[in-house]
């Protein structure tokens, strides 16, 4: 019992892959652009919201009714690297970023999944 609570300890402390990520429709090319600070982990939430028909984005949801999960990709899209810095917060690089990809990417409207696009200055 304690190896096991010991690889759960090396887990949770071990550093997490951060940065942006994109769930493709591969049949219409419709992308959904997020952050994340565990990449992993987001991505696996996605493929379980789809596995279950409870993806919490409602485009998702409705495409995922007419062309089922296999027609989705889940991929990384940048990272950060990794902190040095243990007190390192990555929010304000992460939303950079983020901004960063939905300008490249644009995917609103007919192209996405994401909300509505940020009003330009």
């Amino acid at each position: 019992m304690s190896r096991k609570k010991e690889l759960v300890r090396e887990y949770k402390q071990r550093a997490r892959q951060m940065g942006i990520y994109q769930v493709r429709n591969t049949v219409n090319g419709k992308i959904l652009v997020g952050s994340s600070t565990d990449l992993p982990a987001i991505l696996n939430r996605h493929r379980a919201g789809m596995r279950l028909g409870a993806h919490p984005n409602r485009g998702i949801r409705e495409d995922l009714a007419t062309f089922g999960p296999d027609a989705f990709a889940f991929e990384v899209v940048d990272t950060l690297p990794l902190p040095e810095d243990p007190a390192y917060d990555p929010t304000g690089d992460l939303r950079t970023l983020e901004a960063m990809w939905l300008d490249t990417l644009r995917p609103f409207g007919e192209r996405g999944y994401n909300g509505r696009a940020p009003r330009e200055a």
